[in-house]
């Protein structure tokens, strides 16, 4: 195999990589956006589902900067069932006929329903970047992606988690976030 070919295919991973931050971002945008745009605060569990996709999010961004390594893979997998799980919860807590669930729905389902497919979409991501990392001929450990494209998508990523965490400070204050939160606690 000829180094230009060998430079043609060494990025799989790492694109892929960029693409799961992006996806990550875009799902805490949108949770975001609902809650400046529509006053809809997170519940206690919704902030951990939040916390999850931050820490999926943090999986991706190490194998973008640090380069790819089964530990970093490790962790988006974990994350992505700690999320599912904690997602199931909520759906459970509004099993319940007649009750309306909890925040405004995107698409007809609620927030913590998308939460949970999009953590089963994420376990199956990372096999599917397993595969076509395997196919392109990439190993772990290869060296990281830089350049403008993957420090814009690492700005906007953690431009989202500085902003998650200031309205969760705004929100919780120093305690226990409340079950039905109403109002932001520092800023009453």
């Amino acid at each position: 195999m000829g180094t230009t070919e060998m430079s043609e295919q060494r990025p799989v991973g790492a694109i892929l990589n960029m693409l799961g931050l992006l996806g990550i971002s875009l799902i805490l945008t949108v949770a975001f956006a609902y809650q400046l745009a529509l006053g809809e605060l997170p519940c206690p569990l919704c902030l951990l589902q939040r916390a999850g996709f931050i820490a999926i999010g943090m999986g991706f961004l190490f194998n973008l900067r640090l380069g790819e390594r089964p530990s970093h893979y490790a962790m988006i997998l974990v994350s992505s069932l700690v999320t599912g799980f904690v997602s199931m919860r909520q759906i459970s807590l509004h099993l319940a006929p007649g009750d309306p669930g909890y925040g405004s729905a995107l698409f007809g389902l609620h927030f913590y329903t998308w939460a949970l497919i999009a953590a089963i979409g994420i376990v199956c991501y990372v096999a599917l970047v397993f595969v076509l990392t395997d196919l392109s001929g990439k190993r772990e450990g290869d060296a990281p992606l830089n350049g403008a494209t993957s420090n814009s998508v690492f700005a906007i990523f953690a431009l989202l988690v500085a902003a998650n965490l200031l309205s969760t400070v705004l929100e919780c204050g120093a305690g226990q976030c409340d079950d039905n939160p109403v109002r932001y606690l520092l800023l009453k």
